[in-house]
């Protein structure tokens, strides 16, 4: 086994398709992708099959899942944006599970590359921004415009906040990206620990590893929440551009 840290995060190919001189290979990564969509779809599918007046503890999961998020979006974004709750279940759920499944030794964590986690932030990003101008129509520039800023400052504040605006997916994504990979890193290298000073000495480094383990648990769930929160908060900026 290597003792590189940043190995864990290595796509290798499972199963080599080449379509018309594109690469579409089976990954590691294509696999924990489809682990995750049917770890998902079995969570509240399975969860809700029968389905009963006095839930059990599956569909209680699964209800208390629902109405989180339906009260987070409420909440954030308003009435309006119920429409795009499917979306922000979806993308809430997709990204707790990768984040929590990469936590099982041996797994491979698909929100540790920005590729992934920057595909889900564009996504996010032209739905935000197409569902502005579709409501508002050019109105939806108002949000670089903010009000009660003298007219002098507007040459200053209107392209910074177009910029900020702009940089939304980057930071939405990095954000993500970065705690997976500093948090697996971590254990990986306090696992090295541990398998070097031995069974003496290696007890220390063992219980940092239980407790940095929870937190990277913590940390999991918190990240799929922030993403979520974040979208819904930019959902509420194309619904309310004059809030």
């Amino acid at each position: 086994m290597s003792n590189n840290p940043l190995q864990q995060f290595e796509v290798t190919t499972i199963k080599a398709i080449n379509i018309a001189g594109i690469d579409a290979s089976f990954t590691n990564a294509s696999l924990f992708m489809s682990i995750i969509v049917l770890g998902v779809w079995a969570f509240v599918s399975l969860g809700m099959t029968r389905a009963a007046m006095v839930p059990g503890r599956w569909q209680s999961m699964v209800e208390l899942s629902y109405e989180f998020i339906s009260n987070m979006l409420h909440d954030a974004a308003g009435a309006e944006a119920r429409k795009f709750f499917p979306f922000i279940f979806s993308l809430f759920m997709f990204i707790l599970f990768a984040n929590l499944i990469g936590m099982i030794p041996g797994a491979f964590t698909v929100t540790s590359h920005l590729a992934v986690t920057f595909a889900f932030a564009a996504v996010v990003f032209l739905m935000v921004t197409l569902t502005g101008l579709i409501k508002n129509g050019l109105g939806f520039f108002k949000l670089f415009v903010p009000s009660g800023v003298p007219v002098a400052l507007l040459i200053l504040i209107v392209p910074i906040e177009f910029i900020s605006y702009l940089v939304r997916p980057v930071s939405l994504s990095v954000r993500l990206f970065a705690n997976m990979v500093a948090g697996h890193t971590m254990l990986k290298v306090m696992a090295g620990f541990v398998a070097s000073l031995g069974l003496y000495l290696g007890w220390a480094p063992v219980l940092f590893s239980v407790a940095l383990t929870g937190l990277e648990v913590f940390v999991a769930i918190l990240q799929a929440y922030v993403f979520a929160m974040l979208s819904c908060i930019y959902l509420n900026d194309a619904f309310h551009v004059d809030h």
